[in-house]
């Protein structure tokens, strides 16, 4: 099987093929990397033979910078780019510190300024994807992943999936919690890409979620209940996405962000560069360069959300959750090798989710097999919840038309309506300064 990786110089690829390494079925045999950049191509393929050093098998592995030649033959696709680049993400949290409104890369104003830059991009890949490599999956990466994948289902239609290791971390560190098997239990989980709740834990038929909520102890035991006070979780009767701290926290987290010198976007794009330029140069060091980036990298994911709960470093628990490669694999697996699965995916609705259109990408456990990720149905969200998420849905679709369209009345109209930017002047000083 061909497989391409659309991102392909990008700091994640290693964890990918670390996985194809150790996968005993080998499914994948040719591995192709795209990237516009083509010393991150190099930096990572030094990175990735010294992964294959001592390996017994590796797939045939290629990099290019000509998109259509990647993609034709490809089986699968992973879509993992990041237009503008870490200097486009520090931009976009910037200015939104700037209008003093929340700087973060994938919720609020950050969010829809990388939106307006990525989805024409992405929604260019999708029409070539259709062209030369009609019968190919594409599992997306890219954020913010229920944006993005919504504008590339408009060409694709069911054959792209969005994926997010945020709601399967949290119900294996649920589960964890709770000390039961994970794959005992059914997982209650709705909602969309960073906007989503875990609303019961079924267990032989029984929910053991309550049973969490009130013992205090368990609940500190895994990073989304110390991130979210047990009066709260206790309130919502739901363990929240870790994202909607961002919604729940707004002033205390804006004000946290806003104060630190280096908002995460600087501080990811000084690292990044200095491995990619290390890398480079040493390519023989490559390896444990990118291990001891990456290790500091997740030491201080989500730094500011944990400050203000006064959670304490991530523990193993924390960050054993399979990432993004885990479940890319298991996705991959799960079609072209038709074992049948349960996966928490962004797809289209077709009526899963009461309160939105067929068409409107949702994050929900999803059947999966060789015909792809179908939803299944579940209960609505409660009032609250469902008017968060009808807003947030209108949201990335006034986003996604201002994308396609290079319409600024309506990507002021996205800014202005999203529930973290409360001023229309913001909004306008935000997409004042926003290039895409």
């Amino acid at each position: 099987m061909r497989l391409v990786i659309l991102g392909g110089g990008g700091f994640r690829v290693p964890l990918v093929h670390g996985r194809l390494l150790a996968d005993p079925d080998r499914l994948v045999d040719e591995l192709v990397l795209h990237d516009v950049d083509q010393d991150r191509l190099t930096a990572v393929t030094a990175v990735l033979d010294a992964q294959a050093a001592n390996a017994p098998w590796r797939p045939k592995l290629s990099s290019t910078s000509n998109l259509d030649e990647a993609l034709r033959g490809a089986d699968v696709i992973f879509s993992a780019i990041r237009v503008g680049g870490l200097t486009g993400r520090s931009a976009d949290e910037r200015h939104a510190i700037n209008a003093g409104l929340l700087g973060q890369e994938t919720v609020g104003a950050g969010g829809i300024s990388y939106a307006l830059r990525t989805v024409p991009v992405a929604v260019d890949i999708a029409e070539r994807i259709a062209r030369y490599a009609p019968d190919a999956w594409t599992i997306n990466f890219t954020n913010p992943a229920g944006t993005v994948t919504e504008a590339m289902s408009a060409v694709l239609g069911d054959r792209v999936i969005g994926i997010c290791d945020s709601p399967i971390g949290l119900c294996r560190r649920v589960a964890a919690a709770l000390e039961i098997p994970v794959e005992t239990a059914w997982f209650d989980y709705a909602g969309l890409n960073h906007l989503g709740w875990l609303r019961a834990v079924l267990v032989n038929g029984r929910d053991r979620l309550p049973e969490l909520l009130a013992n205090e102890q368990k609940l500190q035991s895994f990073e989304e209940g110390r991130l979210f006070e047990p009066d709260w979780l206790r309130a919502l009767g739901a363990i929240p996405n870790e994202y909607l701290h961002y919604y729940y926290y707004t002033r205390e987290t804006t004000q946290e962000i806003a104060a630190n010198p280096a908002p995460r976007g600087q501080f990811l794009h000084t690292q990044q560069s200095t491995f990619y330029q290390q890398a480079l140069a040493t390519p023989e060091s490559a390896l444990t360069l990118w291990q001891e980036t990456r290790s500091e990298r997740e030491r201080t994911y989500l730094a500011e959300a944990r400050q203000i709960a006064d959670a304490g470093e991530r523990t193993t628990c924390d960050t054993d959750g399979g990432g993004y490669e885990q479940v890319a694999l298991d996705l991959m697996a799960a079609i072209t090798a038709n074992r049948a699965a349960t996966m928490i995916l962004n797809v289209r609705n077709r009526g899963a989710l009461p309160g939105l259109d067929a068409d409107a990408v949702v994050e929900l456990p999803c059947l999966v097999d060789a015909n792809g990720a179908r939803p299944i149905a579940v209960d609505p969200l409660d009032g609250p919840a469902l008017s968060l998420v009808q807003q947030v849905k209108a949201v990335e679709r006034e986003t996604i038309a201002a994308a396609r369209t290079g319409s600024r009345e309506k990507a002021l109209r996205a800014l202005a309506g999203h529930p973290l930017v409360d001023s229309v002047r913001a909004a306008r000083a935000v997409l004042g300064v926003t290039e895409w």
